[in-house]
Parts: structure tokens; C-alpha cells; sequence
């Protein structure tokens, strides 16, 4: 008996891959470091009974038409605003998501991001690197404190919380704005419900924590920039177009913030021109769920949401469509 085809968009972590090998043909294997053309996605989905791709693959109605025996498309992330999940769900497609098992690694780096930013980290890294450093003088490279400053979070899902807790830590108070009041644990600082704009004037670090949609697409824009107090700083690990690039390169260059720290952009992987030069933002490349535990976890999901639907049951984690 013929084993079900699976079309993987990426190359996954090895023990991944070794689950699906065991399990199911692969057309074809992926290779490291391919990024698959829009050709690539259509010959793929046109042979696979199920589909593993990332957030970084658009899945769109027309590819979906072109696949008439897909089942599932299993997205390698939290967040699938990749997939034109209506159009699947017309289609009985089911599609999936990988919820929980990145939230620390995410959290994590949104702390590294704000100490990074801060403490001018990436400055003096590349300063001790130059040969140049004459050594240490009382006001070289003087940064901003971090214990005891306001942290605002907007959106707190299981991410935000994550990065709440964390600020226990600092003794910072935690101001957020969400569709929905949540409580910390028992023990923890208060976190404060507040609107919009009350975060956004009362932050000394603001970090976003929201999926993207059509309500929070440039959420943060020049209006909102020009809130801020010009001593705080912008975070962002969730999505790139949850702000105005364009707006926030004009207000780290007109000192309206501090600074800011960013793994995600507006047009991955293009970075809008001219942010490369901003000393006050520490820039990553899309590192929020980069641990390898947290990557096989994802990868591991993705098996088990796939071998689910092609054995005839529900999925572990499904995905609706958004309003």
C-alpha cells in the first residue's frame, strides 16, 4: 500500500525530518537553504495529501485549487497569516498552527532585544571588536536603565504573558492593552489594563505581542510614535507589518523614541533602507522561535496535526478563520 504524499515547503531540524521519512513520501525532499518559487509551491501541492509549510510560504485560494487531493496544511508557526485560511476552510482543507511550544524561546528574545537595546549591546560589541576601544571612561556609551521602568505590552496572549512574567524580574510595572483582561499569577506584580493610549504614553519599553490582521496592520504608526515618551523604546517579535517601517525610521532618526528592537519587518526579507544605519536599533533576523528544542517541538506538532487528519481524526491544534 502506497504511503501518503507530504509536500515540507523548508527543510525542518533532522529529527523531524526523520519522523516524516518513516511515515510519508516526500515530494520532494527539501533542500537546505532553498527557498521554494511560487512554481515550487504549485508542483508540490499539486502531488501532496498534506502540506507542512512556514510563515514565510503565501498560501493563497488559487495554489489551494491546484490541490485536489490536500487535506491539511500544517503551518510551521504560531501565527498563519500566510494562508488564506477561509478559502481552505471552503476547500475542507484543515489548517493548523503550532501554539505554546515557541512561547519561551519568543518571550526570551524579547528580553535579549530590550537589554540589547538599552545597554547599547550591539554598539559596544562591534566598538571591542574594532580595536579602537581606549578603554573604559565614565560616560562612554552611557544607555538607559532597565529594572524599575514601566514595561507596556500590547496583545496578551500567551507570548505577552510570557514577557510579563519576565519583568517580575526587573521589578517593572506591566501596563497592557488586549481584546480581553487576563491576571498574573498569584504572587506577581500587578499587570494594569489600560487603552491604547495610555500604553503608548506611559511605556518606557513597548512591546507588541498581536497577530497580524487588517485591525493591526501598521497598528503602530507615526501617530502612535508620537505618543511614546522620547526616552522609550519600541520591541517588536510579531510581525513586521504591525508597524510603519517607514514611520518608525523617521522617528529613530528625529529622536521621537529612544530606539528600538526589531526580529520582524514589513517585507521579510527586505529591511526598509536606511534602518541598517540606526545605531539606536538593534536588528535581527527573525530569531523569536530560533532555539533548537523549540524548533522540534514545532516540527513534532506539525507530525502529529498531519498524521491526525490523514488517519481520520481531528487535528490537535486547528485554526479558524479571522474575522
Amino acid at each position: 500500500m502506497s504511503r501518503p504524499t507530504l509536500y515540507i515547503t523548508r527543510l525542518l531540524p533532522e529529527p523531524v525530518m526523520a519522523a516524516l521519512r518513516e511515515r510519508y513520501s516526500l515530494v520532494p525532499e527539501p533542500v537546505e537553504h532553498q527557498i521554494p518559487t511560487a512554481d515550487d509551491l504549485r508542483r508540490g501541492f499539486t502531488q501532496a495529501d498534506a502540506v507542512i509549510c512556514t510563515l514565510a510560504d503565501p498560501i493563497t485560494d488559487e495554489l489551494l485549487a491546484a490541490a485536489p487531493r490536500l487535506k491539511i496544511v500544517a503551518n510551521y508557526a504560531v501565527g498563519y497569516n500566510n494562508i488564506d485560511v477561509a478559502a481552505a476552510t471552503r476547500r475542507g482543507i484543515v489548517v493548523t498552527n503550532t501554539p505554546d511550544v515557541l512561547t519561551d524561546a519568543t518571550a526570551d528574545l524579547t528580553w535579549a532585544l530590550i537589554l540589547a537595546v538599552a545597554r547599547r549591546v550591539v554598539e559596544g560589541d562591534q566598538w571591542a571588536r574594532s580595536g579602537t576601544w581606549p578603554g573604559w571612561a565614565p560616560t562612554q556609551m552611557l544607555g538607559t536603565d532597565v529594572t524599575g521602568k514601566t514595561l507596556g505590552i500590547i496583545g496578551m496572549g500567551r507570548i505577552g504573558q510570557a514577557v510579563a512574567l519576565r519583568a517580575q524580574g526587573f521589578r517593572m510595572p506591566v501596563l497592557y492593552t488586549s481584546r480581553r483582561p487576563c491576571s498574573p499569577p498569584p504572587g506577581m506584580t500587578t499587570w494594569t489594563h489600560r487603552p491604547l493610549e495610555e500604553v503608548l504614553t506611559e511605556a518606557d519599553f513597548l512591546s507588541l505581542h498581536v497577530p497580524l490582521s487588517e485591525t493591526t496592520r501598521h497598528l503602530i504608526g507615526s501617530r502612535e510614535l508620537a505618543r511614546m515618551k522620547s526616552t522609550a523604546f519600541l520591541i517588536n517579535t510579531s510581525r513586521g507589518p504591525v508597524v510603519d517601517e517607514a514611520a518608525l525610521l523617521a522617528a529613530l532618526r528625529q529622536g521621537t523614541i529612544a530606539g528600538a528592537g526589531l526580529d520582524v519587518y514589513e517585507r521579510e526579507p527586505v529591511i526598509l533602507s536606511g534602518l541598517e544605519h540606526c545605531s539606536n536599533a538593534v536588528l535581527l533576523p527573525h530569531l523569536g522561535s530560533a532555539t533548537l528544542d523549540a524548533r522540534i517541538k514545532m516540527g513534532m506538532i506539525c507530525v502529529e496535526n498531519v498524521a491526525a487528519v490523514l488517519g481520520g481524526r481531528p487535528p490537535l491544534n486547528p485554526v479558524t478563520p479571522r474575522d
